[in-house]
This record gives C-alpha cells, structure tokens and sequence, in this order.
C-alpha cells in the first residue's frame, strides 16, 4: 500500500497532499517545476542580488546554484533540488514551466470586467451582427464562440484532457503539444497583438501553470472530472494558435536589421545603424524597471515601463533595432518587476512602443 506524500507516475496526487508530493508527481512526468510564493500563484521572490539587477536570467549563476530565482526559469526535474526547495519552504505552491514541459494550457479566466466591442472578441475573426451575443460575460463565452464557429465542442467541455478549476472560478485546460518542432508563445486575453480569444490566456513558451491541488489564500486549484493527464492538443486548436500568431519564431540575434530600401530620390543612402549606441540609450531604462522588483508598490513602475517602451519604439522605428527584441527584452524586464500583472505589462509595453514609433530616435537625439 502506498503510504501518505508518495506518488506514483502517471497518478496524480490526492487532493491536500504536500506540495513536495504534488511537484515530485509534475517532475515524474517530465514537467519541470518551480517554487510559487507561499499563498500565492505567482513565483516565489528572488534572491537579493536578482532583485537589485536586471540581467538575463539565463545567464544568471542563481540557477546552477541551485536558487529558484526568475520564476520559471528555474523550473527542474532534478529530486534532489526538488526535495531541497519544498523541504526549505514547504508552504509553496508548484509551477509549472510549460514550454520546457512540452504543455500547451488554455486558461479561461471568468474577471467581471466591461466586454469589448464584437470585433475584438475573437481576433481575426469578424462577428457578424446578426449573431446574438446576449449574456456573453467572459472567457468561457469567447472559447465556445471560437469552438463553434470551427464546428467543435468548446475545450472547456473537454473530458479527456486534464482540467482544472481555479479558485476564481476559471478554467486551465491541459494539453499536450503532441508536435515538438512547432512551438507555440504564451499570450493574453487582452493583448492587442497576440491573443486567441477576450478572456482566454495561453500558457506554453514563455510562461507557466499552476499545479493542480496547489492552494492559495483564494482557494485551491481542483481537477474537474476523471482525466488526469494532458491529452494532445487537438488539430483545430493548433490551427487557432498558429493563424493568431503563436507559433514561436527561433530568435535573431541582437544586431543592426538586415538592409532597407534606399530612401526615394536618394540614390544609394542608407540610414546608419546604430545598435550598441542603441542599447546603451535604452540598458539603463531597462535596468529602472527591473529594479521595481525590490519594492511591490510605489516605485514608479509603470512610468519607468513606459518611458523604456516608448524609448525602445523610437529606436526601433529609426532602425537601429528590431522591434521582436526589444519587446522580448521589454517583457522581461516587466517580468521580473511585476510577474503577477501580466496583462498589464503588456498594455503598458504595446501603448509605449506604439507611441515611441511614431517618433523615431536615433542614439544622437530624435529625428
């Protein structure tokens, strides 16, 4: 007979169990794991020299050491650290880092908030007026939407995938990304580049998912049903994801942008690129952002945000840098400051770089 805390592949933990016993299960199954703040569903702090640095956290020594700092970054399947995280802080929660954990989650959230006009409702997809949208309140109405529209049962309705209530009363459906040459990005509902449907998050590359029986001051996250393992993601999900603009590009690399047309009527000029000046305008607004990690409120998060994003959209409009870098670097930063407000980071980032593009800027000064 199995004793109380153990666990046995492929079985996932009883409900109430020990997170140690809940992250040895998600690293049995190949998905690494994580320590979350003890009562929270956001990542547990960083260590003190994290906090007053901004750095790439792949590069960052806390790692190999052995420190979970940068929130899923440090996600592992190593027992032994996993028994030395959980053993130290046995309070915390368990996150899983899906992109290493080849998971695909959709997260429909169930926020009171005002809903959007039609035509952001489902981006890409115009919502003619003669469909009635009466009493349509949140994600779980968006997901069905799109699931009709293909002609498939809503995932929300998926019984033979893992899925799992939140203790806001939204959903994680999980699912297997049964195609590992195809990555897919995270998103948000709200973002005005990249989002499946208003009210549905995506967790994938990038991001992470609360583990199941995981408990939090609101709640626990409870599986719903008799399915206990991710199903693969279905066909017409992957269609979705990738005519939304998830599939993950493999990054360029930081440099000058590859050459543009010569400017009309100028015969033969080139604009001059400038990327280390570039960067050594924008690592410094950078590193304010990163540095608000230290203090939860009144940092001045969000103008520091926004001053980097606007400086970062003039650089890229002049040339000088490509905008899916600076805005990776962007996201990190704001990542590292303020992980639990990620819709709002993106806001903040997209309105800043919109603006900054309007007015291009070279290292030397605007134009």
């Amino acid at each position: 007979m199995r004793r109380h805390g153990e666990t046995t592949p492929g079985v996932p933990p009883v409900r109430h169990v020990p997170s140690l016993s809940v992250a040895r299960w998600c690293a049995e199954n190949g998905w690494p794991v994580h320590p979350l703040a003890p009562g929270r569903k956001t990542p547990a702090g960083n260590c003190p020299d994290c906090r007053d640095r901004h750095h790439d956290p792949r590069t960052c020594p806390c790692l190999p050491a052995g420190r979970p700092c940068h929130g899923f970054h440090a996600g592992t399947t190593d027992p032994r650290r996993i028994e030395e995280w959980w053993t130290a802080s046995p309070r915390s929660g368990v996150g899983v880092a899906c992109g290493p954990a080849g998971l695909v989650v959709i997260d429909i959230d169930a926020h009171c908030a005002s809903v959007p006009d039609r035509s952001r409702l489902l981006p890409g997809i115009p919502i003619h007026d003669s469909v009635n949208l009466t009493g349509l309140a949140s994600g779980f109405d968006t997901m069905a939407l799109l699931a009709a529209f293909r002609g498939q049962p809503s995932p929300a309705e998926d019984e033979e995938t893992l899925r799992v209530r939140t203790p806001s009363g939204g959903l994680h459906i999980w699912y297997r990304n049964p195609d590992p040459r195809t990555r897919f990005r995270s998103s948000t509902g709200s973002s005005p580049k990249v989002a499946l449907a208003w009210q549905v998050d995506v967790r994938a590359e990038g991001g992470y998912i609360v583990a199941p029986t995981t408990r939090t001051s609101q709640g626990a996250y409870e599986a719903l049903g008799t399915a206990r393992m991710p199903a693969p993601l279905p066909g017409w999900l992957a269609a979705e994801l990738t005519r939304t603009g998830h599939v993950v590009v493999p990054p360029r690399p930081l440099g000058p942008p590859g050459p543009r047309p010569a400017p009309v009527g100028v015969p033969g000029a080139r604009r001059a690129r400038r990327p280390k000046s570039a960067h050594r305008v924008l690592a410094p607004l950078l590193a304010e952002v990163g540095g608000c990690a230290a203090t939860a409120e009144g940092a001045g998060f969000t103008e520091k945000l926004n001053r980097a994003a606007f400086t970062a959209g003039g650089l890229a409009a002049a040339g000088h840098l490509r905008e899916d870098d600076v805005r990776e670097l962007l996201t990190a930063a704001a990542h590292e400051a303020r992980p639990w407000q990620e819709a709002r980071n993106q806001k903040i980032i997209h309105d800043g770089l919109a603006a900054g593009a309007a007015r291009p800027l070279h290292p030397e000064g605007r134009s």
